[in-house]
């Protein structure tokens, strides 16, 4: 087991961060909350003097990608340059990128992962885990990896119950019980002329490109249903992208243009220029239905409802940990379409949301609170 005790007396003194797995520029708004949520987290617990930087798997402020083949080189060369770069910083934050820390991504994902952790600890530079999901971890490599991140951290955070329990399943349960950072993110500033929206509804290009999580043509035959139950109840529908356009098949963007023209101008489209954007418009919404996760973080971030329209197990667990048990399942569950209208129509959700959001800034408090005893700025 690891030592907490150990941990807690080792004080470290923070001016410069490393926040690795997140993107302040990605194409996808999510990485961005991951980014700036851990950020904001960095700074309630450190100050606003600290200065942070960001490391995804592409090129950054190590000099290099994240890559299988920087794995085999760094393997081969003692990683000499990775430990020369990463010596500039005072800690590492590691996100997981939100749901990453699992091998039902690939093995290769976690492997790199796993790798850039290590070199930090040649480096001497703690490892402090983000709110995260933990696991799951279905291959003896990858619990065998899982153990060594966890064993060599500093510091662990899970953002739900269920992550805990599978961080506890390997020996090692997490330091402090947190929820996602996007409920540490700033409140948006509504503008007048800001436009507003009644039901939005986020199309994920993932899961329309892709048989990955669940078949494409379930889930687009679920979204038409959808819009056209939404339309019929009287309800104005706008469809969002969360991840901008870029040249991959993750690419809401370029989905739901074509849907709204199947739709012959019955439905409106959004499309934010950054996070900033999308959090003004999420939080003049109704109310949002969204396939991506931070899409409907971002909303009950904010005070407005959201149904989480869930591809994975990450959903359920965070949201029913702050109180909002309104996530639909679209592997297991039946009757989608009616469940949603059913919500979407009930009314009585934004009192509750506001709560939710009360919940979770009490658990980021906690979790700032946990960072600062770790350092000393």
């Amino acid at each position: 087991m690891k030592n907490n005790n150990k941990r807690e007396d080792s004080i470290l003194t923070v001016k410069r961060v490393l926040v690795l797995w997140a993107d302040e520029s990605s194409s996808n708004l999510g990485v961005r909350v991951l980014a700036e949520g851990a950020e904001s987290l960095a700074r309630r617990a450190w100050g606003d003097d600290i200065e942070v930087d960001f490391q995804s798997f592409g090129t950054g402020p190590l000099g290099t990608q994240l890559s299988g083949k920087v794995v085999l080189k760094g393997l081969l060369s003692g990683s000499k340059r990775l430990r020369a770069e990463m010596a500039g910083y005072d800690v590492v934050i590691d996100t997981g990128a939100g749901d990453s820390f699992t091998d039902i991504y690939g093995l290769k994902r976690l492997t790199i992962m796993t790798y850039t952790r290590f070199v930090a600890k040649l480096s001497s530079l703690p490892v402090i885990f983000a709110p995260q999901t933990i696991g799951p971890f279905k291959t003896v490599l990858g619990r065998q990896m899982a153990r060594h991140s966890l064993r060599a951290s500093h510091s662990v955070m899970a953002r739900d119950s269920t992550s805990n329990e599978f961080a506890s399943g390997l020996g090692f349960p997490a330091d402090c019980l947190a929820t996602d950072v996007a409920f540490a993110l700033y409140q948006p500033e509504l503008e007048s002329g800001f436009p507003k929206a009644d039901v939005v509804l986020n199309i994920s290009g993932l899961l329309w490109n892709s048989d990955a999580h669940l078949p494409r043509e379930k889930y687009r035959d679920l979204s038409r249903e959808l819009i056209e139950r939404l339309l019929r109840c009287g309800r104005k529908v706008t469809l969002l992208a969360h991840v901008l356009d870029n040249p991959s098949i993750d690419n809401d963007a370029s989905v739901i243009q074509d849907l709204a023209s199947e739709f012959c101008g019955r439905v409106d489209v959004y499309t934010p220029g950054d996070l900033e954007q999308v959090r003004k418009f999420i939080a003049s919404s109704n109310i949002v239905i969204g396939a991506r996760m931070h899409a409907c973080l971002n909303a009950l971030s904010v005070g407005v409802p959201a149904i989480p329209l869930a591809y994975s197990r990450k959903f359920a667990p965070l949201l029913a940990d702050i109180g909002w048990p309104y996530t639909i399942d679209l592997r297991n569950d039946s009757e989608v379409v009616d469940k949603v209208v059913e919500l979407v129509e009930r009314g009585q959700l934004r009192e509750q949301a506001g709560l939710v959001r009360q919940q979770a800034e009490a658990r980021l408090h906690t979790a700032a609170e946990h960072l600062s005893h770790q350092v000393a700025v």
